[in-house]
């Protein structure tokens, strides 16, 4: 029996090179390398606040997937369900820095290791070992065995009685065309307890408009809470109880890199609802997270420890 987890999630780890100069990614000679993906920032942002977490996936034999497991390691990541494969390489990304605007990502993940991941790599007892369970489309849209590891961890998790988290991370790029891409996530949604769009993928997979119509289109979908992110104005949030409410963001001197700032929101809200605090502090803890995402280069760099997310709370009023 795995040791306990207060959360787990799975999904495509991949090494990130990331410019060190300004232009575009062909010109540049300069990068850093580092661990990227969306879930795998989850599970750093939530062991780095103290919660015991475990990441499943499947790594190439190679040294990204060496350089990957480290990395999780490091931060103190469980890594005890991952699983190796000679046969398909490990996902990689390259990305470019600006200075205004999101930056450009070349993926190179196409039948990676991780996309292989299927029924038979789900090991129950240690799902079970976990109280929650975070999941992104993301996976389900790398193919059609990580779609059904999908839906099999998330029913497997409800029946047990745990919380499951849902951000659609949209990824158009990875689906074949934006109708599947909507059914798909949909159908994922209703099976989560927390949902986590921003309000741009909320119009997207509803065709509706205000985050009042798109959090109720969810919750008459079974959905217990719906979060939605509105950027620097902050997020708006609707529980099935009809508890609501709109809380602002805090203020970002400088954006420095965007992407990794909804993953920091959802490490937010989901810490803290762990944590048994109320929505509205749930959402307020997401939303600085997301803003000291948006202020550091790599995708998890500004990922706080509890001192100093508590720090900047304080003095970000």
């Amino acid at each position: 029996m795995s040791k306990q987890l207060d959360a787990v999630t799975f999904g495509e780890p991949m090494a990130m090179f990331y410019a060190n100069e300004a232009g575009p990614l062909h010109e540049v000679t300069s990068f850093s390398k580092a661990l990227a993906g969306a879930e795998s920032n989850v599970a750093t942002g939530l062991s780095r606040l103290g919660h015991k977490t475990g990441y499943v996936t499947k790594l190439g034999e190679d040294n990204f997937g060496q350089f990957i497991a480290g990395a999780l390691n490091k931060e103190q990541i469980n890594t005890d369900s991952i699983t190796y494969t000679k046969e398909f390489p490990t996902g990689m990304l390259v990305k470019s820095k600006v200075l205004t605007g999101d930056p450009k990502v070349e993926y190179f993940r196409k039948n990676s290791a991780a996309s292989k991941l299927s029924l038979s790599d789900f090991d129950e007892s240690y799902f079970a070992s976990a109280g929650h369970l975070h999941v992104t489309s993301i996976s389900a849209a790398l193919s059609k065995t990580c779609h059904e590891f999908s839906l099999h961890a998330m029913e497997f998790m409800k029946k047990s009685g745990k919380t499951v988290s849902l951000d659609p991370n949209l990824r158009p790029v990875l689906w074949p065309d934006t109708e599947t891409m909507v059914n798909t996530i949909n159908d994922l949604a209703a099976r989560c307890d927390w949902f986590l769009p921003g309000h741009s993928e909320g119009k997207t997979l509803t065709g509706l408009d205000t985050p009042e119509e798109i959090a109720g289109y969810y919750l008459e979908r079974g959905v217990s809470l719906v979060v939605i992110k509105l950027g620097p104005e902050g997020a708006y949030y609707k529980t099935s109880s009809g508890e609501e409410g709109y809380v602002g963001g805090f203020k970002v001197e400088t954006v420095v890199d965007t992407v990794g700032a909804g993953d920091g929101f959802a490490v937010g809200v989901i810490s803290a609802m762990l944590e048994k605090l109320t929505v509205a502090e749930a959402v307020k803890r997401g939303n600085a997270i997301g803003a000291l995402a948006v202020m550091s280069p790599g995708d998890m760099d500004g990922l706080p420890d509890r001192d100093g997310l508590e720090k900047f709370m304080k003095t970000s009023v």
